[in-house]
């Protein structure tokens, strides 16, 4: 199963639970499966929410009777001092039964759930960790979580890796994520949206402010979509089969809901499709030294692939188009070098949708020694294909032509 997250308004532990939960055929085996994990003190409830007209479910996990939330700081209206009044008014605060990182484990590796299940929510609580002692200078196993590592996120947590599990995903596409601007209220005192712990744990992953004044993605929701997702970008090619939507519990001018795609068409014979960017120049002014030369910057700094093709330039001048291929975390950096690294004056970038088969290297023993083959698989193919630095030295220790190993090799695997 395939799944894509849209994360147009953010995201938050319980927004993503409520959306995996509506794409359960029985949802009532969920929620006995949540009532018997014996959180001390924790309830679920689970209800129809309406945002702009639009219906889903919202999740909410109380502790002690009392549901966490975060509270937006508005500037300029007031709210700063109404905010200092509700705060009083709450309810107090349920006693924190798990709030370092090792006592987070013990509790998630004590409860009765899948391995799978308990690992995946280890993993979330170790970003989590992670990104507070960046944030406080402190060692992961000396830290306190405070509301992260409360009973309300380990349920959210939790909850959301046991659906993942039941719904028997297993690749996940997430969206850029909105994260909001502004400030938030939290126990450190006011802080910038997105907070510290989030920003954090959001380094290399496609974010945006957006226009909504608010705490769009929290870090727990945050931890959890960096945990799962194979990759962050737009929607790829999927025959989508079902829609949850899962709501928020603040209002906004758009639909507060973390929407969740689910499909059930998986690649051939696995393989896998990613979206890869492409960024070219021509060039009629550069020796062939200095194209080479750029070439080299380009490898050395993350490009997948680096290519040049003839081509012809106004006043019939003979040029080259220098391109090379990158993920988007490289995107950015690779244009800066081949403006830095070349005559030109611009770059054009094309996102591309790239279909990619699944390779593994294996050793063969040959009567020429040992030769690395790569084998991909996918999409009804296969292939195989010796690796030409070992074959190539294989044919000068032996002194024998480079299509005699190389054959020799092939043989040996079809064998």
């Amino acid at each position: 199963m395939r799944l894509y997250l849209e994360c147009s308004m953010g995201a938050a532990g319980d927004m993503l639970m409520a959306a995996l939960y509506e794409l359960l055929p029985d949802k009532e085996v969920f929620r006995e499966k949540m009532k018997r994990l014996g959180l001390p003190g924790v309830t679920l409830e689970y209800s129809e929410s309406v945002k702009c007209g639009i219906s889903g479910t919202h999740i909410s996990v109380r502790v002690g009777g009392v549901e966490e939330k975060s509270v937006d700081v508005k500037q300029g209206d007031g709210s700063f001092a109404l905010l200092h009044v509700k705060q009083r008014n709450r309810p107090p605060a349920p006693r924190r039964h798990a709030s370092s990182y090792n006592e987070i484990q013990d509790l998630v590796s004590s409860l009765d759930i899948p391995d799978n299940v308990s690992a995946n929510a280890v993993g979330v609580f170790r970003i989590l960790g992670e990104a507070e002692a960046a944030v406080h200078g402190d060692a992961l196993n000396s830290i306190h979580l405070h509301e992260v590592g409360a009973l309300d996120a380990v349920a959210d947590i939790v909850g959301c890796c046991l659906l993942i599990n039941m719904l028997g995903v297993t690749d996940i596409t997430v969206s850029p994520i909105h994260v909001g601007f502004g400030s938030v209220q939290c126990e450190h005192g006011i802080l910038p949206v997105p907070a510290p712990a989030t920003a954090e744990i959001l380094k290399g992953v496609p974010i945006y402010s957006g226009q909504i004044e608010g705490e769009l993605c929290t870090p727990t929701g945050a931890a959890l979509l960096k945990h799962f997702a194979a990759r962050f970008g737009e929607m790829p090619p999927m025959t989508v089969e079902k829609i949850g939507y899962g709501m928020g519990a603040k209002d906004f001018i758009a639909a507060n809901c973390l929407r969740a795609f689910l499909s059930e068409d998986e690649a051939p014979d696995n393989g896998s499709r990613d979206i890869v960017y492409e960024i070219s120049c021509n060039l009629d002014d550069m020796t062939p030294e200095a194209i080479g030369a750029a070439f080299e910057v380009l490898f050395e700094n993350g490009a997948l692939d680096v290519y040049a093709i003839p081509i012809m330039m106004k006043k019939n001048r003979p040029a080259v188009m220098l391109s090379c291929l990158c993920n988007e975390d490289k995107r950015d950096k690779l244009a800066r070098l081949m403006l830095e690294h070349t005559s030109t004056c611009g770059v054009r970038v094309t996102k591309c949708h790239r279909d990619v088969l699944d390779r593994v290297i294996e050793t063969v023993p040959t009567l020429y020694g040992d030769i690395r083959v790569k084998h991909a698989r996918g999409f009804g193919t296969a292939k195989n294909k010796p690796e030409y630095d070992d074959v190539l030295a294989a044919a000068k220790r032996h002194g024998v032509p480079f299509t005699t190993v190389y054959e020799a090799t092939v043989r040996e695997v079809e064998s």
